[in-house]
């Protein structure tokens, strides 16, 4: 790309407007730049990066928002088209990778290549041509005649096991789902080793996080709803384990937006710069991607303390309002014992918090079955203590009245109890 390249102001509805006709540029990587084509009624945002060899890429993403509010999907405002532009380009070098490397694995291919392998084992070890277990039925059944088994491996992503995950039949036993998905994050790691070449570095936390069982739809994730006084003593063990494992603060902002928002993992990952309001002391939080239609809000406004407000601080100053506000230091091995710091990058999958969190809870002297989802319904029972109508919850905290009820019936009772109490006045 060249070096000389006159940015365009194209980040706003009103900087565009004042824009030539023609096509703007802004470099949002190194090796790629999002465009914008100034149109008779409405722009277009563009694409273009470096191939290499003197040669570059470029492709029309969505239409701008100059005309139509945006939607996430045709219609797309800046951020949005800087986020599409970096995913259009990680796509396609993931493509390349591939291609080059051979034959495009599907998940249907290995799950068969993984079955191949373990009946030849199983029948080696048992003779008689004898099988041990029905991993070849169970994944038949649920995983070779699924969406998933078209899936090209390269192109795996954690929602796409979770999706598959939370459409098994309600009728499965508990234990035959974990079977089942045991048996599939074993063919999937299987093939991450002997075709790493074609897959992304990343594939092995997608698998692990994809295949997670879904925290918020156990029961026991539904019942840690920790008392006020341990919600404290997580967040200073956050500060403790991130200034002894050389986190700069990132670990302990990331704990603290989750405990003070309340939000999915999901949701603050997705945080930008611009979501934190100072003035006003609160944070815009993301709506999640749960559900189905468009939704009508993009962000929720969450009010805050000022000392959260201050911890963020060091995380916004001079930066693009359009950065990922949450991130952390990417490592890469440069020897088998040793790692080393690549660059920065927003916090990606909740996996990757699995092991500090291990020691956070440690070091908080909590149950070591403690997760982090325990900090979003300590929040959203905080806040039905407190007496705010379940339907203002419900906003709060991105899910619907219907979910509140059901999960948190008995605190409901427990904060209309406390404020009909107030109500009782001497009558004699």
């Amino acid at each position: 790309m060249s070096k000389s390249l006159s940015e365009g102001a194209i980040t706003t509805r009103n900087a565009r407007a004042g824009l030539k006709a023609g096509v703007h540029w802004r470099a949002i990587d190194p090796d790629v730049h999002l465009g914008y084509r100034k149109g008779v009624r409405a722009g277009k945002w563009l694409v273009r990066w470096y191939r290499g060899d003197g040669a570059y890429g470029q492709v029309t993403l969505a239409t701008a928002d100059d005309a139509l509010a945006a939607d996430g999907s045709n219609v797309l405002n800046f951020p949005q088209a800087t986020s599409a532009a970096r995913q259009h380009v990680e796509s396609h070098r993931k493509e390349v990778k591939a291609a080059a490397a051979g034959p495009v694995i599907t998940v249907k291919a290995t799950v068969e290549e993984y079955l191949s392998v373990r009946e030849s084992r199983e029948r080696a070890q048992l003779g008689h041509g004898a099988l041990k277990r029905d991993a070849r039925s169970r994944l038949s059944k649920h995983v070779l005649q699924s969406a998933l088994a078209a899936k090209a491996l390269y192109k795996l992503e954690a929602k796409d096991l979770r999706e598959w995950r939370r459409a098994l039949p309600e009728a499965l036993a508990p234990g035959t789902i974990r079977r089942l998905t045991n048996d599939l994050k074993a063919a999937l790691n299987r093939a991450a080793v002997h075709h790493r070449t074609q897959l992304p570095a990343e594939i092995e936390g997608i698998i692990r996080d994809g295949l997670k069982a879904d925290e918020a739809r156990s029961p026991e994730a539904r019942r840690q709803v920790l008392p006020d006084d341990d919600v404290p003593l997580i967040i200073k063990a956050a500060k403790v384990v991130d200034a002894s494992g050389n986190w700069e603060g990132d670990l302990y902002r990331l704990v603290l937006v989750l405990a003070a928002t309340g939000a999915r993992f999901s949701q603050i990952s997705r945080m930008t710069v611009g979501d934190v309001q100072s003035q006003q002391r609160r944070l815009l939080v993301p709506v999640s991607r749960k559900g189905r239609g468009e939704k009508r809000i993009e962000t929720i406004a969450l009010p805050v303390g000022q000392d959260v407000i201050d911890a963020l601080l060091p995380a916004i100053a001079n930066r693009e309002v359009t950065s990922p506000l949450l991130e952390r230091w990417k490592k890469i091995q440069i020897s088998p014992t040793v790692w080393r710091r690549d660059r920065r990058q927003p916090w990606r999958s909740r996996s990757e918090m699995d092991r500090p969190w291990a020691a956070i809870v440690s070091e908080a002297g909590l149950p070591t079955t403690t997760l982090p989802y325990a900090l979003r319904h300590s929040a959203i029972v905080r806040n039905l203590k407190a007496g705010l109508p379940t339907r203002l919850v419900a906003a709060l905290h991105d899910t619907s009245i219907a979910m509140i009820e059901k999960h948190y019936s008995a605190y409901i009772v427990d904060a209309m109890e406390e404020l009909a109490a107030r109500a009782v006045i001497q009558l004699t």
